[in-house]
């Protein structure tokens, strides 16, 4: 089982919050229990400002066993058009692209997502497995 994870799971964590990251942590052990964690250069990126270094962040994935992989043309393109429904549905840009991007990477490279944001990408990813 492979579960992709969003940066707001991972920042919980990272940061010890006191809400979130207890809830966060648990559900991050259960998706390494069941088998591979990973993220996409997106997730990668949004987590750069956490961290002091680039080394750093590598190690801190590292020892959570979380690799990352990477966005095709073809989780590219279904992103592309994802969001493009949502545009043209009148959807706010307060959602961008980023984020049909991440849950694309999820739907196309892992068989869960692990994310808090459960309502937007089960509206937009209806076939995508959230936890």
């Amino acid at each position: 089982m492979i579960t992709a994870v969003d940066t707001s799971v991972l920042l919980d964590i990272f940061r010890a919050d006191a809400r979130h990251g207890p809830e966060s942590r648990e559900r991050m052990k259960a998706a390494y229990d069941a088998g591979a964690v990973v993220i996409c250069g997106i997730v990668y990126a949004e987590l750069v400002p956490a961290f002091g270094s680039r080394t750093l962040l590598d190690e801190t994935l590292q020892q959570i066993n979380t690799s990352t992989s990477p966005i095709t043309t073809d989780i590219a393109y279904e992103a592309g058009l994802r969001w493009q429904r949502y545009r043209q549905a009148g959807g706010p840009r307060e959602r961008i692209i980023t984020d049909f991007l991440i849950g694309a990477h999820a739907l196309g490279a892992a068989d869960k997502f692990l994310t808090r944001d459960r309502g937007f990408y089960t509206t937009y990813f209806p076939e995508l497995s959230t936890e």
